[in-house]
């Protein structure tokens, strides 16, 4: 009895979807690597071993209940931003030559890490805070209620959404600001508010655009970059750029199109693509499988989703259920620029697949999103707070 118990806090849907994620990633990038490239095993081993740190990491976070994280938030929020600006003054200055950006920190003989990408976890759980305890100091909710709710939100956004940018790395910064949009919609506030908030930004973004095509000067005079720019020009003109960006984007299009239905099998390729076994990996998947290996990892990712939604149905804890908002958008908003910048529905921004692309920054941090989903049904408990909103008390 016992043990049924116990496997009823195991959610084997999520296990079992990110085993079949790693058994795909691993195979990827020993055909791009390996069997393409003629690297070697070392990448791959390196990705198990990544998957290996995440698992562990895992089955550490969910052993925290909600009144646990609950807790930690403020200074795990507070070490994220220490964690920030420390990048920003000791990034190793080789990579932002060569890429750039100064996202990343160099440790020695294990090699660079991207601090930014674990601060995503105590940015969800500070938004998932905000919202929470406002919402139980404010039962009748109002317009002036909601603008404060607001104003919360984007000032706890603010300050690692500016230090990710100041490190010339847009791609984690849309990340960031994807988890800010998703739990605003959940938040509760009003649609009056919300409509006009999003037609503005749309009409920022086309104008933004427009201005890149028809007078770039005025935004480099706001501060904008070429490469910035580079990476329209790619998106609206792919193949009649001569940047490296237009090489790799027109040669990731050759290799999913050459792919056709089928693919071509394990390790055979045609084309040659510039690192793509980070954030152009979906190119091996396209090329070597066809349109039914692109479709079959889409499907999986639904289903990925699915589990983590229904989580948060049988849990009902509101606390948990904007965490679950931030890590669903969090990696929704990887599958979908990934996946379109690869097939030419985005523009290019360095965003990897997840759980799928090369790199141990990026897998470490989704595995900590999937803990904290996964400690939702290991601790399925039902809480509410006190009068003053401050903490949690078990409830029955």
């Amino acid at each position: 009895m016992s043990n049924n118990k116990e496997n009823q806090k195991i959610d084997y849907g999520i296990i079992l979807t990110v085993m079949l994620l790693a058994l795909i990633s691993i195979s990827m990038i020993y055909s791009t690597t390996a069997l393409m490239g003629g690297a070697g095993l070392a990448p791959t081993i390196m990705q198990a071993v990544w998957y290996g740190l995440g698992a562990i990491a895992v089955c550490v976070i969910m052993q925290f209940d909600s009144e646990q994280l609950w807790k930690m938030t403020t200074y795990l929020y507070i070490g994220g931003i220490l964690l920030l600006i420390l990048t920003s003054l000791f990034y190793d200055r080789n990579l932002e030559t060569a890429t750039g950006a100064r996202s990343w920190i160099r440790l020695g003989p294990i090699g660079t890490i991207q601090p930014s990408e674990f601060v995503k976890i105590p940015y969800i759980l500070m938004l998932a805070r905000l919202v929470t305890r406002h919402n139980s100091h404010y039962q009748n909710r109002d317009y002036a209620s909601d603008f404060k709710l607001i104003g919360k939100l984007a000032l706890f956004s603010a300050i690692p959404t500016a230090l990710v940018l100041l490190q010339n790395d847009l791609g984690t910064t849309l990340v960031y600001l994807a988890v800010f949009i998703g739990v605003v919609l959940l938040s509760g506030i009003k649609w009056q508010i919300l409509l006009p908030a999003f037609l503005a930004v749309a009409g920022l973004g086309t104008t933004l655009i427009l201005l890149v095509v028809y007078n770039r000067d005025f935004l480099l005079q706001l501060g904008f970059s070429n490469y910035q720019f580079a990476r329209i020009d790619t998106w609206l003109n792919p193949y009649q750029g001569t940047s490296d960006t237009s090489y790799q984007v027109t040669q990731v299009f050759k290799a999913i199109g050459s792919g056709g239905i089928f693919g071509k099998g394990l390790g055979t390729t045609e084309v040659h693509i510039p690192v793509r076994e980070s954030d152009m990996i979906f190119s091996t998947i396209g090329e070597n499988f066809g349109f039914i290996g692109g479709a079959f990892l889409i499907f999986i990712y639904f289903v990925l989703i699915y589990h983590m939604v229904k989580i948060v149905y049988d849990t009902k804890n509101e606390f948990y259920a904007y965490i679950a908002t931030g890590v669903i958008m969090m990696i929704a908003f990887h599958v979908l620029e990934n996946i379109g910048m690869s097939i030419g529905l985005l523009p290019m921004t360095g965003i990897p697949l997840p759980f799928i692309s090369q790199g141990g920054s990026s897998l470490l941090g989704n595995m900590m999103g999937i803990g904290l989903i996964m400690s939702m049904r290991y601790h399925h408990k039902s809480y509410f707070f006190s009068g003053d909103g401050e903490d949690f008390y078990p409830g029955a």
